[in-house]
């Protein structure tokens, strides 16, 4: 049976426009397998190569002077593309974050996402289905499931990675529990002693027991009620 091996993933940029001249700052993926998180996570902090504006800073608390001595994109690219490769993503509005890392993945040489991974599962894209016109954001959905979420002082990207994978298991619990449910009856299945079942010997030649003559004069009549209450008489007494 292969095994789900998911990464929960967020990034922290400088700006919001991946296509023009911002930059990557913070990545950071929780490794999730069969729905239970293993662990295994890559976090990283990345040099711009520019500055960070005053209003992207407010939001994730990061300052360019805190970046100072950090690797750039170049130099962990790889790193990334190695840990994200062959799983399924999930992110909160992924084309966000996928269209960051596509734009420094391209910069630096590397394969886009799309060519790395497995699939993307956009949580934001669920959250509209599952609770249309309702707010969507991962600070609502927190509250909506119950994640506990005070931990959180700066929308860092870490942290949103562990509200998130509580927050995709809280959204896709029913949808599983099925599944794992087929999946545990499947293994006892197969894990249980075979039964065989030994043939029993037919008689040489069968019995035919003819009704006798009051049981002929009894089922006459029931036929002749049924011709009564049938219009054109029962099908009982018709040549096939």
């Amino acid at each position: 049976m292969k095994h789900l091996r998911q990464i929960i993933l967020d990034t922290e940029t400088t700006g919001f426009y991946y296509d023009r001249d911002d930059r990557l700052i913070e990545f950071a993926g929780l490794e999730m397998i069969d729905r239970r998180l293993t662990g295994n996570y890559l976090h990283l902090y990345v040099h711009p190569e520019r500055d960070i504006p005053e209003e992207a800073a407010k939001v994730h608390g990061i300052t360019l002077d805190q970046l100072e001595g950090k690797p750039k994109f170049a130099e962990i690219g790889q790193q990334i593309a190695d840990f994200i490769a062959g799983a399924e993503l999930v992110i909160h509005n992924a084309p966000f974050d996928v269209g960051f890392l596509n734009a420094e993945f391209r910069r630096a040489g590397l394969p886009s996402v799309e060519e790395l991974t497995a699939n993307v599962v956009d949580t934001l894209v669920m959250a509209r289905a599952m609770y249309p016109g309702q707010k969507n954001s991962l600070d609502a959905l927190c509250t909506r499931l119950e994640v506990d979420r005070s931990k959180r002082v700066f929308h860092g990207a870490l942290i949103d990675c562990e509200l998130l994978s509580e927050v995709y298991l809280g959204m896709t619990r029913s949808q599983f529990s099925l599944a794992d449910q087929f999946a545990e009856e499947e293994s006892a299945e197969a894990d249980a002693p075979a039964v065989v079942i030994a043939p029993t010997e037919r008689p040489a030649q069968l019995k035919v027991l003819a009704a006798n003559a009051e049981e002929n004069a009894a089922h006459e009549a029931y036929l002749d009620e049924l011709d009564k209450k049938a219009e054109g008489g029962s099908i009982w007494r018709k040549t096939p």
